[in-house]
């Protein structure tokens, strides 16, 4: 190999760019976030028209991560990163598209450009993950975990800097058009297409090495690198799985937005610092024995944010520190591992192992962990007020995706509490003070909505039908049966509410438990085999000074 560790400059720059790349995505998807009330309030959408355009995120990011990983050797990295470039740019472009459409053909217009736009960023995050983990492998060789640590340090801090530019945005400019604060994943886009734009990049490891498709695929088959797609599953579940709820948790225990985000800001912050470090961490105990401490404090970690006494501002913050400090180093260290062991698997290995995470995290995580929420609220509910639960319950019931149909009697469908409902309730918090009196000029989101379609109507614009009797048929519950009872059911509500988002945290520290025992496996495997051990691909072409990809394996 080579004769010094230490990264050229076309390696450096190549580097960077990856970092550049999750750095979009980050922002994306958490100022995505704080601009669906923006979308609702212009176009007129639901909130079950909201989740439909935003739900796609996570499945799309991982079908494109394995999809492009079979073409990533084949066409090479250089290629996949402008198909990524011109995914972000043109998801931008459609999504921007929303507004025009929107006076043109109406609410159906808009749904349909924020709804490809949608899937058109994801798919841009997805080929860029396809192509920045083995490339970055490539280009470190002998320090793989530590450098795919760096890389991933760049998604925490996206969602950070996205967190931070929503709540600049909410005190400073409350009224700046949705399209400029979206814009601003652009920034790191327009960056990561100048750094890579005319550079060389290297062939992955495999190829270099003369490693064909059909070994790359024989190389699947091996039980411990089928173990480790296992384990990617559930960590893409409890990891992003729960970041996609954990704002919101923080707000309904602590009881304040603004905390929530912080809190937020924090943990990501932390992850994003302990990303640097994790070198000189594996070098004193090998990555699976990093992953086996970081599944502990990820157990520990959801298990204290499950228990009553962490209801306080700074003990809530503890234990979202314990469960940051765990989260960490999950994701790249398990990239890391299989890089390090399984290089005859080329992008295909990372490919599948992330873009397994990234599908196990939209179809089961986000939406396993809400039915936790709705599962344990209903219940603690119905034991404090059958009639509360009733005004409020969801008119048909949902279950655990995918298990809720196979052991039906173990995670039964449940009929949550209608979000709709839970809206009026909570805007109405608001619009009345502590005497019990309407705050002058106040409204909820409903009698916002309401007035939406009546101008749209008055514009001679579709609003649509289902739309309309919608909202009609909830007024007429609100006024008839939600603000009579409301101070019967405030208390009731927002004790069943706390006490489903807390349990179904502390029923989440299954997962992590269940990936620190499949860690102990393989830290028993890899001792009685001659212990943990990087497998290197024999290659009779010389290696840059650099220490990076061979000198002859550098195209475009």
């Amino acid at each position: 190999m080579s004769s010094s560790s230490s990264p050229g400059r076309n390696e450096k720059v190549l580097f960077w760019a990856s970092f550049f790349t999750l750095i979009a995505a980050g922002i994306g998807f958490s100022v995505r976030g704080f601009i669906l009330k923006d979308w609702g309030n212009q176009f007129g959408f639901t909130q079950s028209e909201l989740g439909t355009i935003t739900g796609g995120g996570l499945i799309g990011f991982g079908i494109a991560i394995i999809f492009f990983s079979f073409c990533a050797d084949q066409f090479g990295y250089g290629k996949l990163m402008l198909v990524a470039f011109l995914l972000h740019a043109s998801s931008a472009i459609v999504t921007f598209a929303a507004t025009p459409v929107y006076g043109m053909y109406g609410k159906e217009g808009a749904y349909w450009c924020l709804y490809i736009g949608m899937w058109l960023f994801a798919l841009g995050n997805g080929t860029c993950e396809a192509v920045i983990n083995p490339l970055t492998a490539t280009l470190f060789p002998r320090n793989k975990t530590h450098w795919l640590n760096i890389l991933h340090a760049g998604w925490p801090l996206g969602l950070i800097l996205g967190a931070a530019i929503g709540l600049v945005f909410k005190f400073s400019l409350p009224d700046l058009r949705w399209e400029f604060k979206l814009g601003v994943f652009l920034v790191p886009v327009l960056l990561y297409g100048l750094m890579m734009f005319g550079r060389a990049f290297p062939h992955s490891e495999a190829k270099s090495s003369g490693v064909s498709m059909g070994t790359m695929v024989l190389s699947l088959l091996s039980p411990i690198l089928l173990f480790l797609f296992v384990l990617h599953a559930l960590v893409g579940y409890v990891e992003l799985g729960t970041d996609s709820w954990i704002v919101n948790i923080t707000d309904r225990v602590l009881k304040d937005e603004t905390k929530a985000l912080l809190a937020f800001i924090w943990t990501n912050a932390l992850m994003f610092t302990l990303r640097f470090f994790a070198g000189p961490i594996v070098e004193r105990i090998n990555p699976v024995g990093l992953l086996f401490v970081s599944a502990l404090l990820g157990t520990a970690g959801l298990f204290m944010l499950g228990q009553p006494f962490t209801n306080e501002v700074w003990l809530w913050m503890a234990a979202v520190s314990v469960y940051g400090l765990g989260k960490t180093f999950y994701w790249p260290t398990m990239l890391g591992v299989i890089s390090e062991r399984f290089p005859k698997g080329g992008a295909l290995a990372l490919g599948i192992s992330g873009g397994l995470g990234m599908i196990s995290a939209g179809l089961l995580g986000g939406p396993g962990i809400g039915y936790k929420q709705d599962y344990f609220a209903v219940q603690k509910l119905k034991e404090l007020s059958l009639p509360t639960y009733e005004r409020y319950a969801a008119p048909k019931a949902s279950g655990f995706p995918v298990f809720s149909s196979v052991a039906p009697d173990a995670l039964p469908p449940v009929a949550g509490l209608d979000n709709g409902k839970l809206k009026v309730f909570d805007d109405w918090s608001g619009v009345i003070d502590e005497s019990g009196n309407r705050k002058e000029g106040k409204k909820t989101t409903l009698e916002s909505d309401i007035e939406t379609v009546a101008r749209l109507e008055a514009e001679g614009k579709p609003a649509g039908k289902e739309l309309k009797e919608s909202l009609e048929g909830l007024k007429k519950w609100w006024d008839k049966d939600g603000q009579a009872n409301y101070a019967a059911d405030k208390e009731k509500l927002s004790e069943a509410r706390l006490y489903g988002a807390k349990q179904a945290l502390l029923y989440t520290a299954v997962v992590p438990a269940a990936l620190a025992a499949g860690f102990l496996l393989l830290i028993l495997y890899f001792m009685v085999t001659g212990g943990y051990k990087q497998v290197h691909l024999e290659s009779e072409r010389p290696h840059r000074a650099t220490g990076g990809a061979p000198a002859e394996d550098w195209g475009r």
